[in-house]
């Protein structure tokens, strides 16, 4: 088969990227459609060797961060795209919708969904929000792009997710049935690693509003625990002014470290962090574990798949600093199994992606 991969756009490498990545490596010959791609971002070097072909719009919309503002573009830039001489197209979309494409009558389309374009339909974006002139541009473009949204996706049989809870909203939104197949992650990469725990908190995220990075910041710096942040900042706003009068002795903020620096830092975690209030899946969630570090998560979204409570992780329902307090003693008292919380990361191995993805396609391409 000719295949092609579609991808929102190449420039942060987070979940999405790391489902493209091994999506790449399936199929290593397949070219990857973008709206944009932005060269040395940390996504374009993880995909270097690849065949990246962007939009014709591109050299509009990736300066000076007009991807956002010029939103309003989608249907045109993806409706510029003919992939019809390919036999099947794989696309991993979410926020810049990455559908509307031209395809060919046998082509067979595949959608892996990580999650309805959040913007779209009333979820935490980022700090954006709380200016009223962007609130007013995005409720006014917002109507046209839902109806580009949600007829897109009507052309599509085939669906994908990263979880059960995307999964609900491609129901809801699109009134389509999805397959869940849970995201790659490498287990051997961070399960092999047996140290010693040391006495630190640990944050790996990318620094935007939405993931409540602050608010644990602010937790740790008044209950005096140490606590190392791990990422860099996304989109036109990110957090890290905010984080500034945080950091000093028992808050560190280490920017993007690579694969060998991650894994080190995951297996030492005494314990880790994750309060984004509604979270697609949350990879790092599963890498934390897959490190045999427990986890302190918010309950809600992606989460409530990959921690089970008080086996490896529990749960916090606020993200304030009373609650944090109660969530830090509740978690120095269990007497955590590493392996137990390894064995539970295993469900969600590169390997069993690949496999489950493999089936999927020859089921139904």
């Amino acid at each position: 088969m000719k295949v092609a991969l579609v991808h929102d756009y190449i420039r942060d490498f987070g979940g999405g990227e790391r489902v493209l990545k091994t999506l790449s490596e399936m199929y290593p010959n397949a070219p990857i459609y973008t709206a944009f791609y932005i060269k040395n971002s940390t996504a374009y070097n993880e995909l270097k060797g690849r065949k990246i072909i962007e939009s014709k719009f591109a050299p509009l919309i990736k300066h000076f961060n007009l991807y956002s503002p010029l939103r309003f573009l989608l249907p045109q830039i993806w409706g510029s795209m003919d992939l019809s001489k390919y036999d099947l197209v794989i696309t991993s979309c979410s926020n810049y919708i990455a559908r509307g494409f031209k395809v060919g009558e046998r082509t067979k389309v595949i959608a892996y969904c990580h999650t309805p374009p959040r913007f779209l339909y009333g979820y935490k974006t980022g700090d954006l929000q709380k200016f009223w002139l962007v609130r007013v541009y995005s409720n006014f473009i917002g109507h046209f792009l839902r109806q580009f949204d949600f007829n897109s996706a009507q052309e599509i049989k085939h669906w994908v997710t990263n979880s059960k809870n995307v999964a609900e909203r491609i129901k809801k939104f699109y009134r389509k049935d999805s397959v869940v197949i849970y995201p790659p992650i490498d287990i051997e990469k961070f399960g092999k690693l047996n140290l010693p725990k040391e006495d630190f908190f640990l944050i790996v995220s990318r620094i935007v509003g939405t993931k409540g990075i602050v608010e644990a910041a602010e937790a740790a710096d008044k209950l005096g625990l140490k606590l190392k942040i791990v990422g860099e900042g996304a989109g036109i706003l990110s957090v890290e002014s905010k984080l500034k009068k945080y950091l000093g002795k028992n808050i560190e903020m280490l920017g993007r470290l690579n694969e060998k620096e991650l894994a080190l830092i995951y297996a030492r975690a005494k314990g880790f962090i994750a309060l984004a209030q509604d979270e697609d899946f949350g990879m790092t969630v599963v890498e934390a574990q897959a490190a045999g570090t427990p986890v302190i998560a918010f309950k809600g979204g992606g989460f409530k798949e990959s921690v089970v409570e008080n086996k490896t992780g529990i749960f916090v329902e606020d993200t304030d600093v009373k609650t944090l307090k109660n969530a830090f003693e509740r978690f120095n008292k269990i007497k955590w199994d590493t392996n137990l919380i390894k064995k539970n990361a295993k469900k969600f191995s590169k390997e069993r992606f690949v496999k489950e993805m493999r089936r999927y396609i020859m089921d139904n391409a």
